[in-house]
């Protein structure tokens, strides 16, 4: 009985094992991954395209690169079928990759997340050739050189159809009016709809944009570039309706001036393509075309700051002040490092260093100065320090809050504010307030200049002694090439 028992469970959890097996695999078929052929010609492209079925694209990592290849960018495409009521979707991004030359190139295994599922996908050889011809459009062509699929699945040529595409070249800052040195974050995005379904992919994008960052970048602006190096798709929602955001170019300015910044229409050109009226199983079912995208022109209002006596020198942002001393128990005539941290976000580059009280009190030096500057989401944050070597020259207690100050516009409360020292330090030792600099000795030249005789002396007569002394070393040199020359 106790075999039998075991038997049963032994087969239970073999149906329960086989379950979970099936379940996860179906799972995994929601999200799958095509590579494209095992060879290509020099002038075709290759693709590596990830569909999610029956569910939405949320999210998903960089594509592997392949030595060999070169990126030319990412399509996205989704599809709606309805068969006996039933319904089924499906979205896709594909990754096009051109090769820079021909050869058998290798894309290893690789892992990617798509949709915050990690999947492993096995890599392949490709090889590339001669680059492909064109099928001729011979009217002189024999029977038994055609296509017997095209005389199956459909006659004639392919009729394509352009689909009405969802999607929109757009320029969007986050900010509509700033006061002078306020940033301002300015993308440029490429939005695609969800419903969407037009298939399109960028084309010379980084040679597209050079030109249109020469019509956009405003002259009275300093620039603080997040330089995108992958174009990835993110979704977003705007106006309760979803995108995929392909942000192409981002930056926050900082004006120099009260001008208005006035960014012109731009064009970008991409691959649409046309899909074939009746698709067949063989044959070509989709024809690339180009269509141009512009975005619309967009104004930002620039403010003069308030009055102050300091206007055209503070920075502007929003900053708090760190600071650090090696001690605060100071003597007279040994040095100390000071350490006034300016931290937030602004124009970290253009922070001016703190205003310095100079007395007799202290002995200060020019700083060393270090920045760093972090550009995340659409802020530009960092910190920029000025470390100073100082000497006390006179006991007792001051507050460095009295030498060290630093005035700023903060554009969210719209009033100017000033970071101040905060440390207290503690002076002990003997005045060196009036000590001087201790003279060495000069030596006797020096002993000498006050009993020097500073009459002009003419130095006619010491020009036959230069002449003398010239052809000496005239005949002396002619000596020395005759014997080299003779040897």
């Amino acid at each position: 009985m106790q075999q039998v028992a075991s038997m049963e469970l032994i087969k239970k959890t073999g149906f329960i094992l086989i379950f979970l097996f099936f379940a996860i695999a179906l799972k995994a078929q929601n999200i799958q991954f095509f590579l494209g052929p095992d060879e290509i010609g020099e002038n075709q492209a290759w693709t590596i395209t990830v569909t999610v079925n029956n569910d939405r694209l949320k999210n998903y990592e960089s594509f592997p690169d392949i030595d060999g290849f070169r990126k030319r960018g990412t399509s996205s495409s989704s599809q709606t079928n309805i068969v006996n009521g039933q319904v089924s979707s499906s979205q896709s991004i594909i990754m096009t990759y051109t090769p820079t030359q021909r050869g058998t190139f290798t894309l290893p295994s690789f892992k990617m997340k798509v949709n915050d599922q990690v999947f492993s996908v096995t890599g392949k050889k490709i090889k590339v050739g001669p680059p492909a011809q064109a099928q001729s459009n011979d009217p002189f062509r024999s029977f038994f050189d055609r296509d017997p699929s095209k005389d199956f699945f459909g006659k004639g040529e392919t009729e394509f159809v352009d689909v009405k595409e969802d999607a929109l070249l757009a320029l969007s800052t986050n900010k509509d009016e700033v006061f002078v040195g306020e940033g301002f974050t300015t993308t440029l995005s490429f939005l695609v709809a969800d419903n969407n379904r037009a298939p399109m992919q960028f084309y010379e994008l980084g040679k597209q944009l050079t030109e249109i960052l020469k019509k956009l970048k405003p002259a009275s602006c300093w620039e603080e570039n997040f330089n995108i190096e992958n174009i990835e798709g993110e979704s977003v929602n705007i106006n309760g309706k979803g995108y995929t955001q392909y942000k192409i170019y981002q930056a926050t300015y900082y004006p120099l001036n009260n001008q208005s910044v006035t960014f012109p229409s731009v064009g970008l050109d991409m691959i649409k393509f046309k899909v074939a009226k009746n698709p067949s199983f063989f044959g070509q079912n989709r024809k690339e075309d180009f269509k141009k995208f512009y975005s619309r022109i967009k104004t930002v209002r620039v403010k003069e700051l308030p009055p102050h006596p300091n206007r055209n020198a503070v920075g502007v942002g929003n900053y708090k002040l760190e600071e650090k001393i090696s001690t605060n128990e100071l003597q007279t005539g040994q040095s100390v490092t000071y350490e006034f941290n300016v931290v937030g976000e602004g124009n970290i580059s253009s922070i001016e260093k703190p205003i310095v009280k100079r007395d007799n009190v202290f002995e200060l030096y020019e700083p060393n100065v270090k920045q760093n500057i972090s550009r995340d989401g659409a802020r530009v944050m960092g910190n920029k320090s000025f470390s100073y070597f100082m000497i006390p020259k006179e006991p007792g207690i001051y507050n460095l809050g009295d030498y060290f100050q630093w005035i700023y516009f903060n554009p969210n409360t719209r009033k100017y504010d000033t970071l101040k020292s905060i440390q207290v330090v503690k002076v002990i030792g003997e005045s060196q307030r009036n000590q001087s600099i201790e003279s060495n000795d000069l030596g006797s030249f020096y002993n000498t200049i006050e009993v020097a005789d500073n009459t002009l002396h003419s130095t006619y007569s010491n020009q036959w002694m230069k002449i003398g002394l010239n052809i000496f070393i005239l005949l002396v040199l002619g000596a020395a090439a005759y014997f080299i020359f003779k040897k």
